[in-house]
């Protein structure tokens, strides 16, 4: 920008993105003086280089802010982690079933890891089939989006909630959060 630009002539936009033709560097920099702006080169690689007048300080702010933006917007990924035992008993196999039933329904994928040792390394298939049976037990609000996999001594199965069945729960969520603020407000009057 301004002194930093090396071409001896550059094709000019105005403020308002307005056409200005090819002028030279010097007479560029005496406009953008005058109307007390900043000559910025936009397309450096054409010939002659592009240059705008503009307010390069404002234009960086607002750049940011978009940014800023952008990454407030995003959708957080986040993946809760179940582990499991190979020889887990039926009770709290019900209870790490309603933990995970309990992480897709908010959204979340689950990863489902099953810990190995000893002997039991032998015996995969037996993994397998346990992983099977939790994916079988929460199918209607999860689909398996990674299959069961040997990683070393662990077993890993990565579960996704349905996207049809996610909205609903947020927007029951927000729902709730809803009613909550106004119980608390016709509380407080």
């Amino acid at each position: 920008m301004n002194e930093q630009i090396r071409a001896r002539e550059v094709r000019l936009v105005g403020p308002q993105g307005e056409q200005v033709g090819i002028v030279s560097l010097d007479q560029a920099l005496q406009l953008a003086a005058d109307v007390d702006l900043d000559l910025v080169e936009v397309a450096p690689m054409a010939r002659p280089p592009v240059c705008k007048l503009m307010d390069y300080g404002k234009y960086k702010y607002e750049a940011a802010l978009k940014a800023r933006e952008a990454r407030r917007n995003q959708q957080q990924t986040v993946i809760k982690e179940m582990k499991l035992r190979l020889k887990i008993d039926t009770h709290d196999y019900e209870t790490k079933k309603g933990h995970v039933l309990r992480f897709l329904k908010a959204g979340d994928k689950v990863k489902v890891t099953i810990m190995f040792r000893g002997r039991e390394q032998s015996r995969p298939e037996m993994g397998k089939r346990l992983l099977e049976r939790l994916a079988g037990d929460v199918e209607e609000f999860g689909l398996v989006e990674s299959m069961p996999r040997l990683d070393g001594r662990n077993m890993i199965m990565v579960m996704a909630p349905h996207r049809a069945k996610q909205a609903p729960a947020v927007a029951k969520a927000e729902a709730e959060a809803e009613a909550e603020a106004a119980a608390a407000a016709a509380v407080v009057e």
